[in-house]
């Protein structure tokens, strides 16, 4: 028999699990990243599913990981038996199964390295107390699940020292490939997009206030993504002035997003500290130059000051001036977005695989 065809069929054989976990009415890189593993799984000859398990709200997350805890999915001796569980994110990690793998993107940020945001917002001091008592279990078990897992991997370097620094867990980084999408590089027209959810943390305000700056009238912005934050950023293009100038487009499908990518001069990408950021990726894999800043976490993994983007401080005046740079220089944003297409080479599903694979 082919030897190929033989672990191809060996492979069939093998059910894959990836398991994370979900909030309702909320579809971001999370979900993205979950459903995208289980298809590349499948085409690689494992059969793969998606299992998701409730995050909770604030308050009720330890009764999440008991959920997690308690949801078995070997199902030994079954028809339906399970070979490996890939879990992703806080609580699903606690899944029981021998052949756990993690990879993981992040755990509850605000028990961690958003805590002191998150806690100096608190009503009372007694509240800080309680969520003090609830971010000191909070971390144990998720140390002690962590720790009792076979394999975890990270999605990034900003992501592995946030898990050695909080529990002295030690990670091997394996960076995941943007989602599939008809990736192809269009011509560099004189707009800017700023994509993702329109939440605190994503910053889509300096994107905003940037405009403010930047003298050539031609320039047009454009934020892509819905959330909490839309009606906040609505108020403040109007009080702005740049009603004729930045555009809040919603949630796009792929195909409308794609037209958006792939004729852009050049993305916009600035939240605080990301563990990755999938919109580097996929702007990178457009060909395009990504503007971000020196504190935005992931992305500074991939984005070179002047060589594939701009670095620069969360400040709206500088965002300003490297966009009025790109558009007053022809050829810069091609040349660099050629540079941020090349950056892409090298992180391939088939690495991951081979990585997250363990059975």
């Amino acid at each position: 028999m082919n030897p190929v065809r033989d672990k191809s069929l060996s492979r069939m054989k093998k059910r894959i699990c990836v398991v994370t976990s979900y909030l309702p009415f909320v579809y971001g890189g999370n979900e993205i990243l979950a459903e995208t593993l289980a298809k590349k799984l499948r085409e690689s000859g494992y059969e793969s599913w998606v299992a998701y398990v409730p995050q909770n709200p604030f308050g009720k997350q330890i009764s999440a990981y008991l959920s997690a805890r308690f949801t078995d999915l070997r199902f030994k001796g079954c028809s339906n038996e399970i070979d490996q569980i890939i879990s992703l994110k806080f609580p699903a990690y606690a899944v029981k199964h021998k052949n756990h793998v993690c990879w993981i993107s992040h755990r509850m940020r605000e028990y961690y390295d958003l805590w002191d945001e998150f806690s100096s917002s608190l009503p009372s001091a007694a509240y800080r107390v309680k969520e003090r008592i609830r971010r000191f279990a909070i971390h144990k078990i998720d140390e002690h699940f962590l720790k009792g897992i076979k394999r975890v991997y990270s999605i990034s370097e900003n992501a592995s020292m946030r898990l050695k620094k909080w529990g002295g867990i030690h990670t091997e980084v394996v960076y995941p490939p943007p989602r599939d999408m008809n990736y192809r590089s269009g011509p560099y027209e004189n707009f800017i997009i700023s994509v993702s959810r329109l939440t605190k943390h994503k910053r889509h305000h300096l994107f905003i206030d940037a405009f403010r700056s930047i003298r050539n009238q031609s320039i047009k912005g454009y934020i892509i993504g819905e959330g909490e934050e839309r009606k906040s950023l609505e108020k403040r293009i109007e009080t702005a002035g740049l009603k004729d100038r930045v555009f809040l487009l919603g949630y796009l499908n792929d195909e409308e997003l794609e037209r958006y990518y792939s004729s852009c001069l050049a993305v916009f990408f600035g939240p605080y500290d990301e563990e990755l950021g999938f919109i580097t990726l996929e702007a990178m894999k457009f060909g395009r130059p990504v503007i971000t800043c020196d504190d935005s976490g992931g992305p500074l993994e991939f984005v070179k000051d002047r060589e594939n983007g701009f670095v620069v401080n969360p400040e709206p005046s500088e965002i300003a001036d490297r966009i009025e740079y790109l558009s007053s220089n022809e050829g810069l944003a091609e040349s660099m977005g050629k540079s941020a297409f090349e950056r892409m080479n090298d992180i391939t599903w088939e690495k991951v695989i081979d990585k997250l694979v363990i059975i």
